[in-house]
């Protein structure tokens, strides 16, 4: 059992501006309408203008899924959320504010839903906003939170990708899977060396430039909250909850394919993993909300030309996983947006030692 934390010390207020990032007041700029609709277009544009798409396959293909493994398929997707939430807890709870799992759960249910909406990863942003608004915590410092659990999952999806690439491609790996894990050591490495050079240097570097005092104060509340929330202690924990998350996401693509019951289709878990952290990665694109229109195209891509998957049964597979991982969080995360009290700010209890 691990050690319980000591109560949670008093954290100054700070006098931070804080940005307008009413989800409301976003869609409606002209630039959130075009990252929707654009990629679309053009995704539908792609689909029907190549040959080996037979859309009136699709409705048939899809409706005959086998229900119960959808489900499976859902319940096990949104069993990432209290994982992600544990996670999140820990760090907060590292950087100095005892977060409860069910504020903690909820909050980054909302993120969900801004970045499924608003593109330029916003929902990240939103999250730390959220938190601010609702505690007596530093925005700087909860950011840096958030940017060490994107470190921790990028270094997952690398890794594990990396992994299920070998054992799925275990007889050769084909030239363009070749390129990709090279790029992939090349990242994770570029990505050590990023925060070795962030721990060890990056103040100094500030200091060298002429910048205000105001911009040094905001750095070192945020490098604090990256290092404080990975104390030693806490990185094993980190490191098997961030392995579970991505686990679901991965055996969410296994069970979709399994449900949809393509004859032709021998993805395996191995399989399923790789293509799903695959398509992970391409969600970073700033772009689009949620990687609209670069995920699709990437996970068929992948199906077709790696794994040997006919366009069409590609095509149902991914729509049938981006319906639950996208279109459910837009639906499920717009109610619990219209009824939470987190984002009028109505404030969250530090849970007790």
């Amino acid at each position: 059992m691990s050690e319980a934390p000591g109560p949670a010390p008093a954290i100054e207020e700070e006098p931070e501006k804080q940005p307008d990032l009413s989800l409301a007041h976003r869609l409606r700029q002209p630039r959130t309408i075009i990252s929707l609709v654009l990629p679309i277009l053009l995704l539908g544009l792609f689909v029907r203008s190549l040959p080996g798409f037979k859309l009136e396959e699709l409705p048939d293909k899809i409706l005959g899924a086998n229900p119960w493994l959808l489900i499976a398929a859902f319940l096990i997707f949104y069993l990432g959320f209290p994982l992600r939430g544990v996670r999140w807890s820990i760090l907060v709870r590292q950087s100095g504010f005892a977060l409860r799992l069910r504020d903690s759960v909820e909050i980054i249910f909302l993120s969900w839903l801004v970045n499924c909406l608003v593109p330029a990863k916003l929902g990240d942003v939103y999250r730390a906003y959220l938190l601010k608004i609702n505690s007596p915590v530093s925005l700087s410092r909860t950011f840096g939170t958030v940017f060490i659990e994107r470190i921790l999952d990028l270094f997952a999806i690398v890794t594990l990708g990396l992994a299920a690439g070998f054992v799925s491609f275990r007889s050769g790996l084909p030239g363009d899977v070749q390129i990709v894990f090279a790029v992939g050591v090349v990242f994770v490495l570029l990505l050590a060396g990023g925060l070795l050079t962030l721990r060890n240097f990056g103040r100094r570097i500030l200091l060298r430039l002429p910048l205000p005092h105001r911009i040094i104060e905001l750095y070192d509340r945020f490098e604090e909250g990256v290092f404080a929330s990975i104390g030693l202690r806490a990185l094993p924990r980190l490191v098997v909850i961030t392995g579970l998350i991505w686990a679901t996401e991965a055996m969410r693509l296994y069970l979709v394919v399994q449900a949809l019951g393509l004859p032709d289709v021998h993805l395996g878990i191995s399989g399923a993993f790789f293509v799903a952290l695959s398509a992970s990665l391409l969600t970073a694109v700033p772009l689009t909300p949620a990687g609209i229109g670069f995920v699709e195209g990437g996970v068929v891509g992948l199906l077709t030309l790696v794994y040997g998957v006919s366009q069409t049964d590609a095509l149902a597979i991914t729509l049938v996983d981006r319906a639950i991982s996208v279109l459910s969080i837009i639906v499920l995360g717009s109610i619990a947006y219209a009824i939470s009290p987190k984002r009028r700010g109505l404030g969250v209890t530090a849970s007790p030692a």
